[in-house]
C-alpha cells in the first residue's frame, strides 16, 4: 500500500492523542464527522496541510544540503596542507587583483559613453583629417569675417567721403551761379550808369568781367579736383563691392563646408571633436587593457576552479566570485558564521514543517480510530491525494 496506509498500520497500536491543530480553521470536536461534506472537507484540509509541509521540507532539504556542502568546503579548504594552501592563495590573489581592476574600470566616473565610443570607432580612419579640416574652416572663417569687417569699414569711409565730395560739388555749382548772377547784376548797373547817366564804365566792365573770370576759374579748378576725387572714390567703392562679393562667396562656401563637416562628424566644432577623439584614444587603450585583464581573469578563474576541484571541493564556482575569503581569515569566519545561522534557520523551518505534517497525520489517525466506519474512505482519500 502507499505511504498513508503504511503510516496507519504503524500507528494502529498507539494511543490516540488529542492535539490542537494550529493550521486548520477549526478543531476536530467542532466537526460533525457523520456529515459527509464536513468530514471530507476536514480530511482534505489536513491532507493539504501535510502535503504543503512535505513540499516545503523537500525544498528546505535542498537548501540545507547546499549550506552544509558549503560548510564542508570551508573545512576542506582550511584542512589543506600549507604548501597547497599557499599555491591556492596565490591564484586567488591574482583573481582578487584582477577583480579590483575590473571594478575600478566599471566604477570610473568619466567613462566614455558607448554610443560616442562606437561612433568614433567607425570614423577612426579619417577623424583626425576631419579635425584638421574643421580647424582650417574655422580659422579661415575667422580671417574672412575680419576681411569682411575691414572691407565694410573701408567702404563706409569711402561712402562718407563721397557724400562730402557730392556736397562740395553742389556748393561749388551754387557759388558759380552766385558769381554769374553777381556778374550779370554788375553789367546791368554798369549799363544803367553808361546810358542813363552818360558815365564812362569801361573800367567797370573790365573789373567785373575780370573778377568773374578769376572767381569762375578758381571754382572750376576746385570743382574739377573734387569731381576727379569723386570718380576715384566711386571706383574704389565699386572695387570694394566686387571684392566684398568675392569674399562673401568664399565665406559662404567655407560656412557650407564647415556645416557639412559638423554634420558628418556629429560635432559642434573642431575643439569638441578633438576632445572626443582624445577621450576615445584614452578609452580605447583602457578597453584594451580591460579586455586583456578579462582574459587573464578568466584564465586564473579556471586555474582556481581546477585547483579546488582537485581538493574535492563540492562547488568550486562559489569561490571564484569571492576569492577574498580564501585570503582573509576574518572574511572566512564571517562566511562560516553566516552559514551556521542559515543552517539553524533552515533546521528550525524543517522541524516546524515536520511538526505540521506529523500533527496532520495524527489528526487523520484520530478520526480513523474514533470513526472506524469511515476508515476505508479516509484511507482512499489519502492514497488518491498521495498519487496526485
Amino acid at each position: 500500500m502507499g505511504f498513508w496506509r503504511n503510516l496507519f498500520r504503524r500507528r494502529k497500536k498507539q494511543k490516540p492523542e488529542d492535539t490542537d491543530w494550529i493550521n486548520v480553521g477549526g478543531v476536530r470536536e467542532s466537526v460533525d464527522f457523520r456529515d459527509d461534506e464536513q468530514r471530507r472537507q476536514f480530511v482534505t484540509e489536513c491532507l493539504e496541510q501535510a502535503a504543503e509541509a512535505s513540499r516545503e521540507i523537500s525544498q528546505l532539504k535542498g537548501e540545507y544540503a547546499l549550506v552544509t556542502a558549503y560548510l564542508t568546503d570551508i573545512e576542506e579548504i582550511e584542512a589543506l596542507p600549507e604548501e597547497e594552501r599557499e599555491a591556492l592563495n596565490n591564484v586567488a590573489r591574482r583573481v582578487a587583483t584582477l577583480n579590483q581592476e575590473r571594478e575600478k574600470y566599471h566604477g570610473k566616473k568619466n567613462r566614455m559613453r558607448d554610443s560616442d565610443y562606437y561612433k568614433m570607432h567607425r570614423q577612426e580612419a579619417d577623424v583626425q583629417e576631419g579635425i584638421e579640416k574643421l580647424k582650417e574652416c574655422e580659422k579661415y572663417g575667422d580671417l574672412v569675417r575680419q576681411d569682411l569687417k575691414r572691407l565694410d569699414r573701408e567702404r563706409n569711409a569711402y561712402s562718407y567721403r563721397r557724400g562730402e565730395l557730392e556736397g562740395m560739388l553742389a556748393n561749388l555749382k551754387g557759388m558759380a551761379l552766385i558769381f554769374l548772377a553777381a556778374l550779370a547784376a554788375c553789367v546791368v548797373m554798369l549799363l544803367i550808369l553808361q546810358f542813363g547817366f552818360q558815365m564812362k564804365t569801361q573800367v567797370g566792365y573790365i573789373i567785373s568781367v575780370g573778377a568773374a573770370v578769376v572767381a569762375i576759374a578758381g571754382l572750376w579748378a576746385k570743382y574739377s579736383d573734387a569731381d576727379r576725387e569723386k570718380r576715384r572714390v566711386d571706383k574704389a567703392i565699386n572695387k570694394l563691392i566686387l571684392l566684398q562679393n568675392k569674399v562673401k562667396i568664399r565665406y559662404v562656401n567655407n560656412s557650407n563646408l564647415h556645416d557639412y563637416l559638423r554634420i558628418k562628424y556629429d560635432t559642434e566644432g573642431a575643439a569638441a571633436l578633438e576632445k572626443l577623439w582624445n577621450q576615445y584614444c584614452q578609452e580605447k587603450e583602457e578597453r584594451k587593457e580591460y579586455a586583456e585583464a578579462e582574459a587573464k581573469l578568466e584564465y586564473f578563474q579556471k586555474q582556481l576552479q581546477t585547483r579546488m576541484s582537485n581538493y574535492h571541493i563540492t562547488d568550486p564556482d562559489r569561490w571564484i566570485n569571492q576569492p577574498g575569503a580564501l585570503l582573509d581569515q576574518r572574511e572566512m569566519v564571517e562566511i562560516r558564521h553566516d552559514l551556521i545561522l542559515r543552517r539553524q534557520a533552515l533546521r528550525k523551518q524543517m522541524n516546524y514543517n515536520n511538526e505540521v505534517a506529523e500533527n496532520s497525520r495524527k489528526e487523520i489517525m484520530g478520526i480513523v480510530k474514533k470513526y472506524p466506519a469511515y476508515a476505508s474512505e479516509i484511507l482512499g482519500m489519502a492514497e488518491r491525494y498521495e498519487d496526485v
